[in-house]
């Protein structure tokens, strides 16, 4: 019999859960939200200190922003899942940013507006009921073409855009680490050694971080990582960066930005879809194993936290996309410690607290973390930008159906890979018309949830960067 969701307290459709009073701490938990969100929550600041006119310590004050409103999923807003970047957009949305101009405010103003217009986005579609239907409404072709964008451009990112910033001065490190991260997340023969020995299944289950470590190690050994380990604490300078990067500064976007940025939020909005829609099927997995605890899935309650965190970060620090519903790796990984029973976790709720709580807000005071991580961070975003194009890219060829639509799949994605966000969405419109047809398949998303419990429901876990 499923008990009551964990209590806390209500606020409309949201719970706030205060950590140590609703809910407990726990070590590995915490352990892996100190290090592993180190390796990944600070690695948009080679991004922001080169294209977006911000010193080290004041990129470091924005991260700090968006990891204590990615918290805010689970805390405020008593959202069940392990929340982060929608990284599949990442790359399209730093064409469009930066292709506004050389200037950094405009570009921060377009980040702005991308923030802005998703927040309105999710709030209509949430408000509406739409979301769901609109998302079965687009066919599988299109929707495949744009997963294969984010991969095209993820890699054209790292290995052209801005190769010669990033991969060409840390050469060795940087291919070390993908290869590593790239073997142990999706490599078939590693695949059958995780099923027969547990400890490289433990290390696999880390995700980014047995690459990171190992080019922390190699980077020094052939002369591509220099460490200055500073001690003391780091108070992020949240002044100056806001003077840097809000609207309220440096003005908001006009008009015609936000309508040139509305394109890139309907093609992130998209890439969201299918994130709500995993991370609901691994709680169902997951509720085989618990049916102690009730999960409330409440895709309207998703919605409008998603667009108060975006709107909110749009506001104070906007880098779009930095405020997605999921974390597929540390949600998989939270949830697999959950399924062992209330001995080893009482709640979800108490395990992604302390993840994300109790461990991210951590490492920006703590100065010789930061500093040790510096001369790392363009590592850990090359390696984020090449596992999310290797994962999008198969995610993306395993959904066409047909040789046309496969076809019709890699222009797509060439097209917004190449093209400015709307140029490419309407070249996707018209390729998947002309050369497949409107090849639309209703996809599952649970329904909403007040009291009762939800049933459990299979899914096959795919591996991802």
């Amino acid at each position: 019999m499923s008990q009551p969701e964990l209590p806390g307290w209500r606020w409309g459709p949201f719970t706030f859960r205060l950590p140590f009073y609703h809910t407990r701490l726990y070590w590995p938990e915490l352990f892996q939200g100190i290090f592993i969100a180190a390796a990944t929550g600070l690695s948009l600041i080679p991004l922001m200190t080169m294209f977006f006119g911000l010193t080290f310590e004041e990129a470091v004050a924005a991260s700090m922003i968006h990891s204590i409103l990615i918290s805010s999923a689970m805390i405020v807003f008593g959202e069940p899942y392990a929340p982060g970047w929608l990284t599949p957009a990442l790359p399209l949305v730093l064409a469009f940013a930066i292709g506004v101009g050389d200037d950094p405010t405009l570009r921060l103003q377009a980040m702005t507006a991308l923030s802005l217009d998703f927040a309105l986005l999710l709030f209509v579609l949430g408000l509406t009921g739409l979301g769901k239907k609109f998302v079965i409404w687009l066919p599988d072709t299109l929707k495949a073409g744009i997963i294969l964008g984010a991969a095209l451009a993820a890699l054209k990112r790292v290995f052209i855009d801005d190769a010669e910033r990033f991969l060409l001065q840390q050469p060795i490190a940087t291919t070390l680490a993908c290869a590593v991260c790239l073997i142990f997340a999706f490599s078939l023969p590693m695949q059958r050694l995780k099923e027969k020995y547990r400890w490289v299944a433990m290390i696999a289950a880390l995700g980014l971080l047995p690459g990171f470590v190992i080019a922390a190690l190699v980077g020094p050994l052939v002369g591509e990582v220099v460490y200055d380990v500073q001690w003391g604490f780091l108070i992020p300078p949240v002044g100056d960066m806001w003077n840097k990067m809000s609207p309220f500064v440096i003005g908001f976007p006009d008009l015609g930005t936000m309508i040139q940025a509305m394109p890139l939020a309907i093609i992130t909005y998209i890439i969201l879809f299918g994130y709500l829609v995993t991370g609901n099927e691994v709680i169902r997995e997951g509720l085989q194993e618990r049916n102690d605890e009730h999960i409330d899935i409440n895709p309207t309650r998703s919605h409008f936290a998603l667009a108060i965190r975006n709107a909110l970060m749009g506001i104070s620090a906007p880098f779009f996309p930095t405020q997605g519903a999921m974390w597929t790796g540390v949600h998989v990984i939270i949830i697999q410690r959950w399924k062992q029973g209330r001995q080893t976790m009482d709640s979800l709720h108490s395990g992604l607290i302390s993840y994300y709580g109790m461990g991210i807000p951590i490492l920006f005071f703590i100065l010789p973390l930061v500093t040790g991580l510096q001369p790392l961070l363009g590592i850990a975003l090359s390696l984020t930008l090449v596992l999310t194009g290797f994962a999008c890219a198969y995610i993306a060829m395993a959904i066409p159906r047909n040789n046309a639509s496969r076809g019709a799949v890699v222009m797509i994605g060439a097209g917004l890979a190449f093209f400015e966000p709307w140029v490419g969405l309407l070249f996707g419109v018209l390729t998947t018309l002309l050369l497949v047809g409107w090849d639309r398949s209703v996809e599952p998303i649970p329904e909403e949830h007040d009291d009762a419990p939800v049933a459990p429901m299979p899914v096959k876990l795919e591996a991802e960067g």
